[in-house]
């Protein structure tokens, strides 16, 4: 019998790695291609779920001003109306009489509840306090306001609101106040819009404003005035670590509770700037007020003259309460959270106003003539701006 030749029976192996590589390469083909169907399906798949979802939630809240979406909730509606976003808000409590609960997407601090109802604010913040405790979450986010009047609860709100009321009401902090506000707008105020009208400038009314409070309130709360409103328009570190604070506690309302702690304790983005910012705030009052009151009060046996020491909103209330009752935590958190009533609240309302003025010429022309019949003349063109 013939035995085959050693050369052929090489060949026939080599064709037989050429066939199997081949159909190695078919299947790895054959392999990607079904995957990248099973990709383009899944997609297709999830592109028309979406549609269906949007379609089926928009048919079913077409009547509603805003609608409630899976895991994101209202949370669109709102960043679509973001630009007008006062008056959306506005437009919602209309819709929902007076009382609109907005429902923020899943594991966010964003489920608030929104009123216009006179009675419903004095039940929540007046008649009723104990029983809308601030929560823990709460207490979290304005970690920063301390035991101060907008973050404590009960007995400790009650102390804090029953000594600002009676320093609220003693007629030398009332004429320091009115003074201190009329001082402001007469040498600052008037004159940086007189400048702007004269030279033909674009204004920021809500910064012009927000410098305006800052002054005031701190002029009225320590006894300092740190000078944000001038013509230059300066950058006051305590004034723009104020803005930035408020802005890194917005966002702590819209992150979830994890995310912006986890940052918190990583030092990083907002929560890292939050921190400096507050280290700025403290040392200003510190240095501006705490430890000046710390010598005034340890210099107060040596007849010192009344024009040389300080007067302010804290100095009544050390007078009322004595300076054994209030350290300087005490001290430092009723500051800030009056600072942060006075500024962006005021600001915000007057800005409105002014645009609103604006925009109605015939009720600017009604407000102009009242001034010229009602408000006593001074010297100059001026009108007494005073209380009444």
């Amino acid at each position: 019998m013939t035995q085959p030749h050693p050369q052929g029976i090489h060949q026939k192996q080599v064709n037989l790695q050429v066939l199997i590589c081949f159909q190695t390469q078919r299947w790895i083909w054959f392999s990607k291609t079904i995957i990248l169907m099973a990709v383009l399906g899944f997609a297709e798949l999830l592109l028309a779920f979406l549609v269906f979802v949007s379609i089926y939630y928009s048919r079913l809240n077409r009547h509603a001003p805003i609608t409630k979406w899976p895991v994101l909730g209202m949370l669109p509606g709102l960043l679509f109306n973001v630009s007008i976003i006062l008056d959306y808000v506005t437009m919602l409590l209309k819709h929902h009489g007076g009382n609109f609960m907005f429902e923020g997407p899943w594991l966010s601090n964003m489920n608030i509840f929104f009123t216009s109802d006179p009675m419903n604010v004095q039940h929540i913040t007046s008649t009723k306090f104990d029983n809308y405790g601030k929560g823990d979450d709460f207490k979290e986010i304005f970690q920063v306001l301390g035991d101060g009047i907008f973050r404590s609860d009960s007995q400790l709100w009650k102390y804090n609101r029953t000594i600002l009321h009676s320093a609220f009401k003693q007629v030398s902090f009332q004429l320091f106040s009115d003074r201190t506000i009329k001082n402001k707008i007469e040498s600052c105020l008037l004159p940086f819009l007189d400048h702007a009208c004269k030279q033909g400038t674009e204004v920021d009314l809500q910064d012009a404003f927000q410098r305006l409070t800052f002054d005031v309130i701190c002029s009225i709360v320590l006894g300092f005035d740190p000078t944000c409103l001038s013509i230059d328009f300066p950058e006051v570190a305590s004034e723009k670590a104020f803005t930035e604070i408020e802005d890194a506690l917005l966002y702590r309302h819209v992150m979830p509770r994890c995310l912006w702690k986890l940052l918190n304790w990583l030092q990083l983005g907002k929560e890292k700037n939050m921190k400096e910012n507050v280290e700025i705030v403290e040392q200003m009052l510190y240095k501006e007020f705490i430890s000046k009151c710390k010598v005034q009060s340890q210099s107060s046996g040596n007849n010192r003259p009344e024009e040389e020491s300080r007067f302010s909103l804290l100095d009544v209330l050390i007078s009322e309460e004595g300076k054994g009752k209030m350290d300087d935590k005490f001290l430092r958190d009723t500051a800030i959270n009056l600072l942060a009533a006075g500024r962006d609240t005021i600001s915000a309302c007057l800005t409105w106003f002014f645009w609103l003025v604006a925009t109605h010429p015939s009720v600017e022309s009604k407000i102009l003539e009242e001034m010229r019949e009602k408000l006593p003349s001074r010297e100059g063109n001026g009108k007494d701006l005073g209380v009444e």
